[in-house]
């Protein structure tokens, strides 16, 4: 009997049933893991609860949103060897505008000169220079210049002050209707504004200071208009008749010109200074009669003067020279004489006052 050779059976190893179902569900398991943390990764990056990566964190106190996307540079400490320092010292100067002139002038007078002409050349008010040289004006300003003299020329416009023992820094300045501070703050005064302590002899200006002046002209005494006679003092005066030309009180310039060429109407310069060259023609402002022509002694020089017989009258005063008769009556714009620098003057122009019932009006209230 063969005998057959056969391998014995391995006995077959039983599986419970918990081990079967944990070797299928964890494939399973590993899927709904990895679902859930990208459902989680996605839940925090919506809320910004996570940083992407390539991400910038935004600092927590920077709530514009507008900020930039990138952090600024973190700044590097040098050292003291290569770090430059400037430094600026303060400026405790006063700053002076420029064009202001800060110092005294002494001009001396030339052949030709007048007040105006020189306060023009200089940018100041004539009257700042007449308080400036009281010992030679005495606020007078008909006072003649005379060549070779010298004038003391200020600053500014105002008034010179030489200061004198016993004076008081806020009386002054009431004096001259200003404030202490203008006073104490102008630079060439060189006070110190703590402790304004004023020298006697001391040149201090007082800008922007006035005082009163005698009149620039002095009034020439007419009787006006009497249905008889009338006469103007002078010795070119004369009787004049008691009727003549009547005036339009349409006024025109005397002359070509209507530029001022000194003093304006003020106070105590009761006319206008109109620009005329020597031996200019200087025409009747309007019709009437002549009630004066010649020399005049109180500082007209020659001067010619028409009563328009309508309560008005005009002026001419420094005239080179006269072309018509006292008496005569003279139409508008006829020549009545030639410009000049007689009387009170020392460079050619023409004076040119207007009255009205004896009293001073401003020319250029009828003037076109």
């Amino acid at each position: 009997m063969s005998q057959k050779k056969t391998t014995p059976e391995k006995p077959v190893e039983e599986v419970s049933p918990s081990k079967v179902k944990r070797n299928i569900q964890w494939p399973e398991i590993l899927s709904w893991g990895a679902t859930v943390v990208v459902v989680a990764v996605l839940l925090l990056v919506l809320f910004n609860k996570l940083q992407l990566p390539g991400e910038v964190e935004a600092s927590p106190i920077d709530e514009n949103p507008t900020a930039m996307a990138f952090p600024l540079p973190t700044l590097q400490a040098t050292s003291s060897a290569n770090v430059i320092d400037v430094d600026r010292a303060a400026n405790i100067d006063t700053t002076i505008p420029e064009g202001v002139r800060q110092s005294i002038i002494k001009y001396t007078i030339q052949e030709g000169d007048t007040i105006f002409g020189i306060s023009k050349e200089f940018g100041l008010k004539p009257e700042s220079i007449l308080w400036a040289n009281y010992d030679y004006f005495y606020d007078d300003p008909t006072t003649a210049l005379t060549i070779g003299a010298v004038l003391t020329i200020p600053p500014t416009d105002g008034i010179l002050y030489t200061w004198k023992e016993g004076d008081d820094l806020a009386k002054i300045a009431d004096k001259y209707d200003v404030s202490e501070t203008s006073i104490v703050s102008w630079p060439s005064n060189h006070l110190d504004i703590t402790d304004p302590t004023i020298q006697k002899d001391a040149f201090v200006m007082i800008p922007g200071g006035t005082r009163e002046l005698k009149s620039w002209i002095q009034t020439v005494a007419y009787a006006p208009r009497s249905g008889a006679t009338r006469v103007v003092s002078g010795p070119g005066g004369c009787q004049a008749p008691s009727s003549g030309y009547v005036g339009s009180t349409g006024f025109i310039w005397p002359t070509g010109s209507n530029y001022i060429s000194g003093f304006d109407f003020t106070s105590y310069h009761l006319g206008i200074d109109i620009a005329a060259a020597l031996g200019t023609p200087v025409m009747a402002s309007d019709s009437g009669t002549v009630v004066y022509s010649g020399w005049n002694d109180t500082g007209y020089g020659y001067m010619v003067m028409i009563d328009h017989n309508n309560g008005y009258a005009t002026l001419y005063g420094h005239l080179s020279s006269v072309s018509v008769a006292c008496g005569s009556n003279v139409l508008q714009g006829s020549i009545i004489g030639l410009a000049g620098s007689t009387g009170n003057s020392t460079g050619a122009h023409l004076h040119f006052e207007v009255r009205l019932n004896g009293a001073f009006v401003n020319p250029h209230y009828v003037l076109p």
